[in-house]
């Protein structure tokens, strides 16, 4: 018989493990970040659809003649709104721009506001995509 006196050698987890555990790790944290940065992004959006000068002025868009023979009725949201907001107790500015759609054609609602207790519209107006048309939706 033969004498062994091998010594045998077992790896460490991380040796046997780390094939799969580094490329999962990565993965993982690009997900977070982007779960991160997605949730602000929907987070400021909302803010923005939310909002009194938001709600009046696609309550205005919806309610214009003019707007309804060019883009048609329903009137409805057509996308991602753009511009900024913001907003301190009863006093703030917005200045937005709302993709919008109808039946008949799209075009994006113009939004310059600002509050001292109410919104008051400095620009209302809808762009028509089609036609090149600037439809104001201000009461002069």
């Amino acid at each position: 018989m033969e004498d062994s006196n091998e010594l045998i050698v077992k790896k460490s987890w991380w040796d046997r493990n780390w094939k799969w555990f580094v490329p999962t790790g990565c993965v993982s944290i690009l997900v977070l970040l982007g779960l991160f940065i997605a949730g602000i992004f929907f987070g400021v959006t909302s803010m923005m659809t939310e909002s009194d000068a938001y709600k009046g002025a696609f309550t205005k868009a919806q309610n214009n003649k003019e707007v309804k023979e060019k883009l048609g009725s329903p009137i409805e949201g057509n996308g991602m709104v753009s511009g900024s907001i913001n907003i301190n107790n009863n006093t703030g500015n917005c200045d937005l721009q709302i993709p919008i759609k109808g039946p008949k054609g799209k075009g994006t609602l113009f939004v310059v506001a600002v509050k001292k207790g109410k919104w008051k519209y400095n620009e209302l107006s809808v762009y028509v995509d089609a036609t090149d048309d600037e439809i104001d939706l201000l009461d002069k």
